[in-house]
């Protein structure tokens, strides 16, 4: 059995992919060794209780300990109902738990990347040192087996592999860091971009100084669904590239021509605009200049949770913050990220303002005056007739938004 089954336009069966799991895990140095298993949450669509089973089969009797830690990165964690419907189970002796990025106690340093470095994996984007902190069950347990999927990403190209470690279960401080130097990049830019894009790089740095074995099963995942197109194992990198490559066939699709306007609706799995706000990512690049994305998503009722700072900040370009650095720079450069990828690209002058490029409307239960306070415009879902939207010959509706990548076919690469 090869180190990847499946391929773009397959659906493998559920006893298929449990085979690959065993056979894979029975082929590891496993044996006494405490292992930390590293799971997305939520908002990533993954048929995780499938796979976690066959890691615990493949693991009982022979690991001295297991934790299966969920990556929120800066997400709000899950509570013990939602972890429970989530990871499936239950699986004696498995301890499943948040990564508590909020509580420093819970992290630990494995030093820092230098200046120079950073300027070199950046392409000179940045120059200053970061210290690489992360969970300290990382470094506790004697391997790491991050299971997750990869799909189109705003910040780093294709997420997955080492992405779980950086910012799955990091601290701020790298997460703030690699974040801001992919809105640097922008995310119409990077999203879908295959290969070692500079924070790619930059998170393979830090990854490569965790002292545990790492070890990756990648999967990329029907959207919506949860089937499984293909699933890959080996390090973080081998199999984060050989799902890179399947997902690149599976989850971007191409338009011949710009739209004026995209009607995005949201999946309830997405329940802030934190995370909600991939419908937007997703579909920016398809959208003509001057044109419209709406965001619908009546069960929103909140910008974000954990980062209150952005309903401060509110949504701006990129320009904006960089051409008045000075200004902003004391924020979290995570926020700062966020607000650039859903207000997308658009230009900022002292004498002219700022010029998006796009119209960011949220149709979402988030109040209006919350919303235009944030510079983004408002639309009461209530009065948004989506069959006529989905009639309408300049409006492209993308239902179950967020994890399929639209692009024009110029765009291609």
């Amino acid at each position: 059995m090869g180190n990847i089954i499946g391929a773009a336009g397959r659906v493998l069966g559920d006893s298929e992919v449990r085979a690959f799991v065993l056979d894979k895990l029975a082929g590891e140095d496993l044996d006494g060794r405490r292992v930390c298993v590293i799971v997305p949450d939520a908002t990533r669509s993954c048929p995780l209780p499938l796979l976690l089973g066959a890691v615990h089969e493949a693991l009982d009797g022979r690991a001295a300990a297991v934790t299966v830690l969920v990556a929120l990165g800066t997400h709000a964690p899950m509570t013990e109902l939602q972890l429970e419907k989530h990871v499936g189970g239950p699986y004696p002796c498995f301890e499943v738990r948040n990564h508590e990025w909020w509580v420093t106690e819970t992290l630990v340093s494995l030093g820092g990347i230098a200046a120079g470095r950073v300027a070199e994996l950046s392409e000179g984007r940045m120059r200053q040192a970061v210290d690489v902190t992360l969970n300290r069950a990382v470094v506790e347990h004697d391997v790491c087996l991050v299971i997750g999927p990869v799909f189109p990403h705003e910040v780093v190209g294709f997420s997955g592999g080492n992405k779980y470690f950086f910012p799955g279960v990091a601290g701020q401080e790298i997460i703030d860091f690699s974040h801001w130097l992919g809105a640097l990049i922008s995310s119409a830019e990077i999203i879908g971009t295959r290969g070692i894009t500079p924070v790619r790089a930059l998170i393979d740095e830090a990854a490569a100084m965790i002292p545990a074995r790492r070890l990756a099963l990648c999967l990329v995942v029907q959207s919506g669904t949860g089937a499984l197109h293909a699933v890959s194992f080996g390090t973080p990198e081998e199999a984060w590239a050989a799902c890179a490559d399947v997902s690149a066939e599976t989850h971007v699709r191409y338009l011949d021509a710009p739209v004026r306007r995209v009607l995005s609706i949201v999946p309830e799995k997405y329940d802030d605009m934190w995370t909600g706000a991939k419908g937007f990512y997703k579909v920016e690049p398809i959208v003509a200049d001057g044109g419209q994305v709406i965001v619908y998503a009546p069960h929103i009722t909140r910008i974000s949770e954990m980062h209150p700072e952005i309903e401060e900040i509110g949504y701006h370009c990129r320009d904006y913050f960089v051409k008045q650095w000075d200004r902003f720079s004391g924020h979290h450069w995570g926020v700062l990220a966020h607000s650039t990828h859903l207000r997308g690209a658009g230009t900022w002058d002292p004498v002219d303002g700022e010029r998006p490029r796009v119209t960011v409307t949220l149709a979402t239960a988030i109040p209006e005056r919350v919303v235009r306070a944030a510079n983004l415009d408002h639309l009461d879902p209530a009065t948004i007739d989506l069959a006529a939207l989905a009639a309408d010959p300049e409006t492209f509706v993308v239902p179950e938004a967020g994890e399929v990548l639209f692009r024009l076919r110029t765009q291609h690469r």
